[in-house]
């Protein structure tokens, strides 16, 4: 009997119900070659303001170096900010894990530096090195392993050179947290 027949001549107390038919599964239409999994845009306000964000933290970074006569400003803490302005919501971009993961991979940079001395082989074991030290610690930070590279690369005394990462990790995540409250998106979501 159809799905809904009722077994009564009686009003209808009573249906038989039967299992519907089954049908192949659809294959989900094909979208226009320009269609993207990826995340929306940022709404204008918000674009707006991680970009003036991040190029505001980068340069006090630069007057920071530049009054102390240092060079503060390294390659990885503009990668560091562009997560703090631009992907806050990310643990990568949460103050714990950027400061945290850059301290831990310049002491692995400069643990395999003692080790094995400046070079290039140093710097990819050091690289290396400094993600599992940084996942093993909780801090991931991606930029940071260039840090770690820097280290072993280049040698930099480690003072002032990690009491001025500190400091440029410092000033990045309040500048980011000034951002973020004026973009009106919560940062950090979680400190430790």
């Amino acid at each position: 009997m159809p799905l809904g027949t009722c077994l009564t001549t009686e009003r209808c107390l009573v249906t038989h119900a039967t299992t519907p038919p089954r049908t192949e599964p659809q294959a989900p239409a094909a979208g226009a070659w320009y269609q993207t999994k990826a995340p929306a845009r940022l709404r204008p306000l918000a674009l707006l303001v991680a970009t003036i964000t991040s190029g505001t933290a980068l340069v006090i970074l630069v007057a920071v170096g530049t009054g102390m006569d240092r060079t503060v400003l390294i390659p990885p803490l503009a990668a560091s900010m562009a997560l703090v302005a631009g992907a806050s919501s990310t643990p990568l971009g949460q103050p714990r894990n950027v400061i945290g993961g850059q301290i831990v991979s310049a002491v692995t940079g400069y643990v395999v530096l003692a080790i094995a001395g400046p070079g290039a082989w140093s710097s990819a074991v050091a690289g290396g090195l400094a993600l599992g030290a940084m996942l093993l610690c909780r801090v991931g930070h991606s930029p940071a392993a260039a840090t770690a590279v820097i280290v072993a690369a280049d040698h930099p005394p480690a003072v002032p050179f990690l009491p001025l990462l500190v400091l440029a990790t410092v000033i990045l995540v309040l500048v980011g947290i000034a951002g973020n409250r004026l973009a009106k998106q919560p940062y950090p979501i979680y400190w430790w």
